[in-house]
């Protein structure tokens, strides 16, 4: 809100408000410290100053994660507790510092403390168990460093290490560096599990002959949508540099008489026709609108009449933020420096711009994982 005479700082508040009113009320330390001892508000007193706390001091949690994927913590008290002699020895950390980090990780839940030591608790066991989740993790330090300076990334005046660790997504180094686009689609791929089983329960592909995945990696949602649907047809297309690998995975499942893949880049390249469905999963949120918008215009134009897109990735939760997408995707795609996280209305607002029609938002059941936007391209059906 600007002032109303200069247009350039904050309006000057006139009238009542209600949450002017509750904000300064909070604020005044009178007032927290007789919260804190009135039987009826010291219990929310408490939550509200443990949520402040973790805000304040998250920075610090993340780096304690970090540091326990890196030494493989997880995978080592798995089975059975470990002294802490022994996880210091396995670390080369001394042991009073090695206290120090298991304490750490007790206490945001990734450890019990079991005789001798410590052993992996019910959390610890889901995070390594959560595919892509731990590769994700050890490749943070580079988003850690561009995070370093928020205030730079967010005024765009510096250049991210993250937009040189993914430099394919410019469409620019994929044929250079074909180990860099690998690396990207394996890491891509290894948490595609989850994508896939969520996209799954939300849309079905009853009526579908052929479903090509653009952007699809090294194939790890159509062999999850191959395996659910056994008489889909399917294309994946892709950078040149992923088909090698792509082609052994669907070799190794036994679908390869049932995939085509082909290699190009759809920003410069026609896509194959033939499909009467197209899935973009995380492709989106790479890119900045106007390729997106160039991309869904050439999706309906691949598409028969009545034929179908569907964009599943992780979302913001526009008029409902939420943490996931408005805060984590957020800020990744800002350091990639390009893309970004949108609502599924957005992305919805979107579709029909491009010219599709009857565009729907499925629910899922783990936003934080992904969500769906379906749309139809206008025709028979």
């Amino acid at each position: 809100m600007t002032d109303t005479v200069s247009g350039t700082g904050p309006a000057r508040p006139s009238g009542f408000s209600w949450r002017r009113w509750r904000n300064r009320k909070i604020a005044h330390r009178g007032f927290q410290s007789w919260a804190s001892r009135f039987p009826l508000t010291r219990g929310h007193v408490r939550r509200e100053g443990e949520r402040m706390f973790d805000l304040v001091s998250g920075f610090v949690y993340s780096q304690v994660l970090w540091a326990v994927v890196e030494l493989d913590l997880l995978e080592a008290t798995c089975d059975e507790a470990q002294s802490l002699a022994a996880l210091a020895h396995r670390a080369a950390i001394p042991v009073d510092r090695m206290e120090a980090l298991m304490q750490a990780g007790a206490a945001l839940g990734l450890f019990d403390r079991v005789a001798p030591g410590y052993q992996l608790s019910a959390l610890g066991a889901a995070l390594m168990g959560a595919p892509g989740v731990v590769d994700m993790i050890r490749h943070h330090d580079v988003f850690y460093r561009d995070m370093q300076d928020p205030l730079a990334v967010l005024r765009g005046e510096k250049e991210t290490e993250l937009a040189r660790f993914w430099p394919y997504v410019f469409g620019a180094g994929a044929a250079e560096n074909p180990e860099t686009a690998q690396r990207y689609s394996k890491l891509m791929a290894d948490s595609q599990a989850l994508v896939a089983e969520e996209t799954l329960r939300a849309i079905r592909f009853d009526g579908v002959t052929r479903l090509m995945d653009v952007g699809g990696g090294t194939g790890a949602f159509l062999a999850a949508v191959g395996a659910a649907c056994p008489d889909l047809k399917m294309t994946l297309f892709d950078l040149p540099a992923v088909v090698p690998a792509a082609e052994e995975r669907f070799r190794a499942l036994g679908m390869a008489d049932r995939v085509t893949v082909r290699g190009g880049s759809f920003r410069d390249d026609p896509l194959p026709e033939g499909a009467d469905a197209v899935s973009l999963v995380r492709v989106c949120y790479d890119h900045a609108d106007e390729t997106v918008m160039a991309l869904m215009r050439k999706i309906l134009d691949a598409l028969p009449p009545g034929g179908r897109l569907v964009v599943s990735e992780p979302m913001a939760g526009g008029a409902h933020p939420n943490r996931s997408g408005d805060a984590y995707f957020a800020f990744y795609c800002m350091a990639m420096g390009t893309g970004r996280a949108r609502s599924p209305e957005r992305l919805a607002e979107m579709m029909k711009e491009a010219g599709f029609q009857g565009v729907e938002m499925p629910r899922t059941h783990r936003s934080y994982v992904t969500s769906v936007v379906v749309g139809r391209k206008p025709g028979a059906t």
